[in-house]
């Protein structure tokens, strides 16, 4: 036997039973679905649960939005900068030493100790930051945004919607 000599059994198959043309023969007039009722009438709308609220309405949606103008920083802590080594710090020293993956807005938090007087350039410090700077004896310049009043919109305004 090979697989074009098969055949299904006599009698397994049946034609699709026709309804709803008249009322000649066993499917006219209400054609099976019985009398009256939700199962009597159209198509149930996809999602519909009976009269309860559908789980597309019952679920949390997105609350609030991302601001395009946020201006980001990368921080940088006081112990990160002594133990750099260097005396003179801005954005390039910092990239250069691995502290940085690439060039950008930084800001200098308050978090360790300084040994030494150091030299910060950077776009933002924090004020604790600042204080233990200048108390090591060191100064602190505020390197100007590349930007003039806000920055670019990022692409991303239209994440959460």
């Amino acid at each position: 036997m090979k697989l074009h000599d098969l055949k299904s059994p006599e009698g397994s198959t049946h034609r699709k039973k026709i309804v709803g043309r008249g009322i000649a023969g066993k499917g006219g007039k209400t054609a099976g679905r019985g009398t009256k009722g939700q199962k009597a009438r159209r198509q149930i709308p996809q999602g519909f649960e009976g009269g309860q609220l559908p789980l597309l309405q019952r679920i949390p949606k997105l609350k609030g939005f991302t601001n395009p103008f946020r201006v980001e920083y990368t921080p940088v802590n006081l112990d990160a900068l002594s133990a750099l080594g260097v005396s003179e710090i801005n954005p390039d020293v910092l990239v250069a030493k691995g502290l940085l993956r690439k060039k950008g807005l930084v800001k200098v938090l308050g978090r360790g100790e300084l040994s030494g007087a150091l030299h910060v350039s950077a776009h933002g410090f924090s004020e604790s930051a600042k204080a233990a700077i200048e108390g090591a004896g060191g100064t602190v310049t505020v390197v100007d945004l590349p930007f003039s009043v806000r920055p670019p919109a990022s692409g991303n305004q239209h994440q959460n919607r």
